[in-house]
């Protein structure tokens, strides 16, 4: 069984996201000894350029995540492009790693419009959506919660599954290596984008509590 790791870096705004989130899950991926692959936020990397040269060097896979995290829908062509283009270069210029062919749509969300998956194709990317997610960014989750709902939605998925996290809730450096013991006692190997299977690009979950969630991340 493959298992991909993605993280979303980008600017949260609910009150539980102390600093350092993302420090501890860095630590905890390397002790762990695993790679994963975190989808960047623009104007994240221009705040907090050190910890993405701490995500490089860390051997992990970095994908675009747009650089205002807007809603795609409402750009024109040209704000589409400006947008990613410029996550692009922050990225580029900060690690030296290019994120193509990676791209993940704020909230996962394209809205079924063949025009945004078919610049991205143009720019160079594909959207990447996932199969399991844990709500974590809920706040009465706790991290037993969380390594429960993300152990047992993978070992469901099948061959190969995509695991949505973000590196801004407080509970998650705390279930991280819970998931990734049990993962692996299960037979699981981590894997970042680059190494899965291709049948593992289908059947994703619909996008995050879209309506909902327009408002958190």
């Amino acid at each position: 069984m493959q298992i991909a790791l993605t993280f979303d870096a980008e600017h949260p705004d609910r009150p539980h996201c102390p600093p350092g989130v993302v420090d501890q899950i860095i630590a905890a991926l390397g002790k762990a000894k695993v790679r994963a692959t975190f989808f960047l936020q623009g104007r994240w990397v221009e705040a907090y350029p050190h910890v993405t040269q701490e995500i490089g060097r860390g051997a992990h896979r970095i994908g675009n995540h747009s650089f205002y995290h807007a809603r795609l829908t409402l750009l024109s062509d040209e704000g589409l492009i400006r947008d990613i283009e410029a996550a692009e270069q922050v990225i580029k210029t900060a690690t030296g790693e290019d994120p193509k062919p990676w791209f993940r749509c704020p909230w996962g969300d394209y809205g079924n419009d063949s025009r945004i998956l078919q610049m991205l194709t143009d720019l160079g990317y594909r959207h990447v959506g996932w199969h399991v997610q844990a709500d974590e960014w809920e706040i009465a989750r706790t991290p037993r919660q969380i390594a429960d709902a993300l152990v047992s939605g993978a070992l469901a998925a099948g061959e190969s599954a995509i695991i949505l996290l973000h590196t801004w809730p407080a509970s998650v450096p705390a279930a991280l290596p819970v998931i990734i013991h049990r993962l692996q006692d299960a037979g699981g190997e981590f894997v970042t984008l680059d190494d899965l299977r291709p049948s593992a690009f289908q059947g994703y979950l619909p996008a995050v509590g879209r309506a909902e969630q327009g408002r958190v991340i």
